[in-house]
């Protein structure tokens, strides 16, 4: 064989020197090896003795050997006589692997993402990679000035230890998140929007104002449907911009949104390409009307419901999809066309990313089942139900085909915190100065469940409660719960009396869609009436002591709000009643119901109209006591003290509320240039009745049930600590005997 150069190939591992031309390969020799056997080595070879060896097969060979990862360096040599002489240096044995300097992110978290394990091989491109996998961990979890360094201490018999040394930094704080192009909706209306928040020293127990960049992908999606649930059907984030803020440490968020025009449903169209659908019924499906403002979720619910109705009549694979007609007079025509899908079939649903949450609690949420056809808007509720449980950060759900006829369904979950601590400070006219404080869990060991935990203490009152929660009564869409509660309140001031309570409450409720939705309760519980003045009212003194309440009651809700905290659009209704004497000293029936519309014109001016009604009797011979009745003034009557309207005591002025009451009133809220601090002003006008007690003799009380009305003016400020109200109240309508109040401010308020 005529001798030629030999091919000399660098690499970061060793040096391979072969002949040009094949040859006879008649042995194999290998040196250097200590753990690793011989026959290991042929085999990654895959040369045999006594055969021609190729210059490409002893390419392949060399490249073989060296993806093993088992070894650091390789030479390889061909002889005169047919040998190939291979000498290796082994790549050391992990010994002892360990994280140092992490505080932040414990052991058990970083080895989960970490491949290079104790007792395995050390690979310099491994390690490498583990260094990036830990620097992810720290970047997702909000600190982008995290550095690592692996540090490698030898040891005996090809041993080493292997060391990540980490510097965690600081957290990637939000300084700033601006919004361009808005014009319906204030900064501070979308803000409380999305997921990232601005960094406050009050969130300390949060992630949320942690810059990630996925999360902020995920603002992009909250963002749309917020506009595309209110009429905004062309609403687009045109762009989302993370830069670095001044201080090299935190970032400021832009976003550049194009509203587009507000729309009104224009005609309503259903089409089939399917024969024997009755699109006649498919109507009733539909959870909209002409002349409604469009919403993305109102669409998406009506398909879901025609879908399902569909599959009822045996059209499992139809499939329901939208198209809008936009005109330019702001309206826009919604026309559902109904058509044959793909005939496959769901194999398995897989859930990966759940490490704490149980696969049940998300597979509940799954609208297919394994064996279901696949159906595109059944996915899509899926997502939805999903997110809405607000145990994630993201949600991925994907189909993977197998073949022509099945599919699996992988649903990929990230967790994010569901516990939550709140603390606040505050001062009320109606119960002065206050401290409280709560932790809630949404997720209670993985199962779904919710559990809190409340207390608040003011000058005149203290309030404990704990609730439980179980979203899944029975394995049905049933929320089942528990409330254990005791109240201590003074009514020294307008009553001249306490009042405690102490008791325990079951809850059972149910949607009927996803604006309807029905609640039963039973509540047992001791009521108490002390501390009560020797000069107090002689209805006052009769009431003195304690008393068992045996309760039952029902309430059913019709909320059609844009937002239940900060609404601007949409309507809320309901309805509820209780009975008391299953049990127990007391016996009545009482009868309560809610009316609120709100609308939101230009430049953020909302007009929220409000009427409130409710009536109380006893039965069986027992009279309604004074901690069931209604009282009028304070929060539902602004420019009257609280219990200021209403029957009183004439020789003691004691308040002694009412067995009925009607208020109501009309608002208009309004920017004042501070809406990034989150004040508004607002006008009002407040008016309402109050009846008698049955019990009463007339001759003892001033009384009227004429109506009081007020006007005013005030702030509101939603604040650091939860809404702050300032109102200035003027009655207009009233009587002499009446307390009244101009100045109030109030710490949280309840619809």
């Amino acid at each position: 064989m005529k001798k030629t150069n030999f091919l000399l190939l660098l690499t970061t591992c060793g040096v391979l020197s072969l002949e040009a031309s094949a040859f006879d390969l008649k042995k194999i020799d290998v040196n250097g090896l200590k753990r690793v056997e011989k026959e290991t080595v042929e085999a990654y070879l895959g040369l045999k003795v006594g055969e021609d060896v190729s210059q490409d097969e002893l390419d392949d060979s060399f490249k073989n050997l060296y993806a093993t990862g088992l070894f650091s360096d390789i030479k390889m040599d061909t002889a005169k006589n047919g040998v190939l002489k291979i000498e290796v240096k082994e790549n050391p044995l992990i010994g002892e692997r360990a994280f140092d300097g992490n505080k932040k992110i414990n052991d058990k978290v970083l080895s989960a993402e970490v491949a290079s394990k104790p007792n395995t091989i050390y690979n310099k491109s491994k390690v490498l990679q583990d260094v990036q996998r830990i620097m992810a961990v720290y970047k997702k979890a909000g600190r982008y000035g995290v550095s690592v360094e692996p540090k490698v201490i030898e040891r005996d018999e090809n041993r080493v230890d292997l060391i990540f040394e980490i510097n965690e930094g600081n957290k990637a704080k939000i300084d700033k998140v601006n919004f361009f192009g808005n014009k319906h909706y204030s900064a501070a209306d979308l803000k409380g929007e999305i997921m990232s928040r601005e960094s406050r020293w009050y969130r300390f127990f949060s992630s949320a104002d942690n810059y990630d960049p996925e999360k902020m992908n995920y603002d992009k999606e909250l963002l749309r449907r917020f506009y595309n649930e209110r009429g905004y059907a062309d609403f687009d984030v045109t762009s989302a911009v993370a830069e670095l803020a001044p201080n090299n440490k935190s970032f400021i968020l832009n976003f550049t949104v194009d509203e587009g025009p507000r729309y009104k449903i224009g005609e309503i169209s259903i089409d089939s390409e399917i024969k024997d659908v009755n699109i006649k019924k498919l109507y009733k499906k539909v959870d909209f009307e002409k002349g409604d403002w469009y919403n993305s979720k109102d669409v998406e619910n009506s398909i879901s419901q025609m879908t399902e109705q569909l599959g009822k009549k045996g059209f499992v694979f139809a499939e329901v999809v939208p198209s809008f007609e936009r005109h330019e007079d702001g309206v826009i025509d919604v026309a559902f066309h109904i058509t044959q899908g793909e005939r496959i079939f769901v194999n398995r649903i897989n859930i990966t990313g759940n490490t704490r949450t149980l696969d049940e609690v998300i597979r509940r949420e799954v609208r297919l089942d394994e064996g279901d056809a696949f159906n595109v808007s059944k996915i899509r509720d899926s997502r939805r139900n999903i997110e809405n449980l607000n145990f994630f950060s993201k949600v991925d759900i994907n189909s993977v085909p197998l073949d022509e006829s099945k599919a699996d369904l992988d649903i990929n979950v990230e967790e994010k915190s569901t516990g939550y601590f709140n603390v606040g400070i505050g001062y009320s006219t109606t119960n002065g100065a206050l401290v409280q404080a709560g932790i809630t869990e949404t997720n209670f060991q993985g199962k779904g469940q919710e559990i809190s935990l409340d207390g608040s203490v003011s000058q005149r009152t203290k309030d404990y409660s704990l609730s439980f929660t179980e979203p899944y009564f029975l394995g049905r869409r049933l929320s089942a719960g528990a409330d254990l509660f005791y109240s201590d309140e003074d009514y020294q001031d307008e009553s001249s009396y306490d009042t405690s309570s102490i008791g325990l409450r079951g809850r059972l409720g149910w949607n009927y869609t996803d604006n309807l939705y029905h609640n039963l309760r039973y509540t047992i519980r001791n009521d108490e009436i002390k501390n009560v003045k020797d000069n107090a009212s002689y209805y006052v003194k009769k009431e003195e002591g304690k008393t068992t309440g045996s309760i039952i009651g029902q309430t059913i809700s019709y909320d059609r709000r844009d937002n239940a905290y900060r609404t601007r659009e949409g309507y809320f209704l309901s309805f509820g009643h209780d009975i008391a004497g299953l049990g127990g000293d007391e016996k009545f029936f009482k009868f309560d119901v809610k009316a609120y519309q709100y609308y939101t014109l230009a430049d953020y001016w909302t007009f929220k109209f409000h009427v409130n009604g409710g009536y109380i009797v006893g039965y069986g011979g027992k009279d309604v006591r004074l901690s069931n009745r209604y009282y009028l003034g304070g929060n539902n009557l602004r420019g009257f003290e609280y219990a200021g309207v209403g029957a009183r005591d004439k020789k003691t002025g004691d308040a002694l509320g009412g067995n009925w009451t009607l208020y109501g009133g009309s608002e208009l809220s309004f920017p004042i240039g501070l809406d990034e601090l989150g004040v508004r002003g607002r006008t009002f006008f407040d008016i309402g009745m109050l009846g008698r007690p049955d019990d009463i003799n007339k001759k003892d009380v001033d009384y009227s049930s004429k109506p009081r009305a007020s006007v005013g003016f005030g702030f509101e400020w939603t604040s650091p600590m939860g809404r702050i109200d300032l109102d200035f109240g003027f009655p207009v309508m009233k009587e002499d005997y009446d307390e009244r109040e101009v100045f109030r401010i109030n710490f949280g308020t309840s619809l």
